[in-house]
């Protein structure tokens, strides 16, 4: 299975894909799941793969869908308790785990975040910068000498067209670049040369919300630059609008995955398929495990006030 996992990480990587691949480094018995462990997951809330029973998985998605969102690899240390976690060094997510078990795991968890592509239009000396840069900075990038080269490309919300064509053809090459989904569409040119060729495109009919997509001039402002320093200045101005939250795949805020907190012991528990539950006065609570049951069942109002008869489930429950 472990083999299957990383040939699976590794095809996806290379198409590009957005995944997590979470791996048990370190365990103590009774917990099921073993140094070496591995699972993925997916931006949906989709896992494939074995870590560990039901007591770590939920807790394990909801990290991995974080690490998938802010790009952080982070080390989660279920059942260890705060006061030892300083033995796995700085930065550990301490989470608890099902009251019923001694076993704990340390699960590592990383994030691949799929990276832009830049799409560099023209035969410039600026585009062959670009390209080169690019490709230093482990992005993805594609050049096309015309317009018409941009339909061969593969472009998405992730991309940025980037046009320099110097002059030549360049409301050509600007109008086929806002009929794509990049998320970022450059002109290099001066700021006279900027706006003669959007009004050129307006007065064609291009809609101003296209027209308001186009950074022009593009990159950053370095002030009087050749043609390598400018292809420094719109990688900058792209890095910096990465960092910003910009040119990355758009993924699910969260996943549709609902959980609810079990009130003895705090952990989160997958409602759907949940096998230890309990009704009481309309209400569903949820368990980890059956002595979390056991516990609530003898006394409840030591843990929760007992719910309103007809009270909603939704309030104690969320997404993953």
């Amino acid at each position: 299975m472990t083999d299957a996992i990383l040939a699976e990480a590794a095809d996806r990587a290379a198409r590009n894909e957005a995944f997590v691949l979470a791996t048990v480094v370190w365990r103590r018995a009774p917990s099921s799941g073993q140094v070496g462990s591995r699972a993925l997951v997916f931006g949906d809330g989709a896992m494939r793969g074995w870590l560990g029973g039901a007591c770590a998985q939920p807790t394990v998605r909801r990290e991995a869908l974080t690490a998938l969102q802010d790009g952080h690899s982070r080390l989660i240390l279920l059942g260890i308790p705060p006061e030892a976690a300083d033995a796995f060094g700085e930065g550990a997510v301490v989470k608890p785990m099902a009251c019923g078990s001694e076993g704990a795991l340390a699960v590592y968890v990383e994030p691949f975040v799929p990276v832009p592509l830049v799409v560099a239009v023209g035969r410039s000396p600026a585009v062959t910068t670009l390209i080169a840069l690019t490709d230093d900075l482990g992005w993805r990038s594609a050049a096309v000498a015309e317009a018409d080269g941009l339909a061969n490309v593969a472009i998405d919300g992730t991309s940025a067209v980037v046009i320099a064509t110097q002059g030549e053809a360049d409301e050509e090459a600007l109008e086929a670049s806002l009929r794509t989904s990049a998320g970022y569409v450059g002109l290099v040119a001066s700021r006279k040369r900027a706006d003669a060729t959007l009004g050129y495109l307006r007065d064609r009919g291009v809609p101003e919300a296209d027209l308001a997509r186009v950074q022009a001039p593009a990159g950053l402002d370095l002030g009087s630059t050749d043609h390598h320093e400018i292809a420094v200045a719109v990688l900058a101005e792209l890095v910096a609008r990465r960092a910003q939250g910009e040119l990355r795949a758009v993924g699910p805020a969260s996943a549709s995955v609902a959980e609810a907190v079990d009130p003895v012991c705090g952990m989160a528990v997958e409602v759907e398929g949940a096998r230890w539950q309990m009704e009481l006065n309309g209400h569903t609570w949820y368990f980890c495990g059956p002595g979390c049951l056991q516990a609530f069942s003898a006394d409840p109002g030591s843990f929760v006030s007992a719910p309103a008869s007809g009270a909603g489930e939704e309030s104690h429950m969320h997404e993953a």
